[in-house]
């Protein structure tokens, strides 16, 4: 897991739209019905990718230096990042259930307040641990 930063190759389309393809990464691409929608569909391709490819345990691509990939006609060239890292935070929804022991009466206040224990405990672990 880790951040990462490609090269891709942006290819307009009709409409305003855009095909994305990055060469050192067999099989990942994508497209977008903008600019802003491609680069976002960009990295979230790339991170699918990368993501698959830590899991299935296989070999990182290095990456070309982006004068090293060549455009034609009106294609660009531009570095894409991610990190594997957040986008397995952001895509892992699973909820996992823990068991905790608070003292009586701090159970009976917060349930007469109406709090949702399962978010407290995640919001003050997103603070403990500085994750916004």
């Amino acid at each position: 897991m880790a951040k990462y930063i490609y090269p891709a190759v942006f290819t307009p389309e009709e409409g305003g739209k855009f095909s994305i393809d990055f060469p050192d990464i067999e099989g990942c691409y994508t497209c977008g019905d903008n600019l802003a929608d491609g680069m976002e569909m960009a990295q979230d391709a790339l991170a699918f990718m990368l993501t698959h490819l830590e899991d299935e345990k296989r070999e990182i691509p290095m990456a070309s230096s982006i004068n090293a990939v060549t455009a034609e006609g009106e294609e660009f060239v531009t570095y894409i990042s991610c990190d594997t890292t957040v986008y397995r935070r952001l895509m892992n929804r699973t909820a996992v259930k823990k068991t905790l022991s608070i003292p009586s009466w701090l159970n009976d206040s917060a349930v007469a307040a109406g709090l949702n224990f399962s978010q407290v405990l995640q919001d003050a672990l997103k603070q403990q641990l500085n994750i916004l």
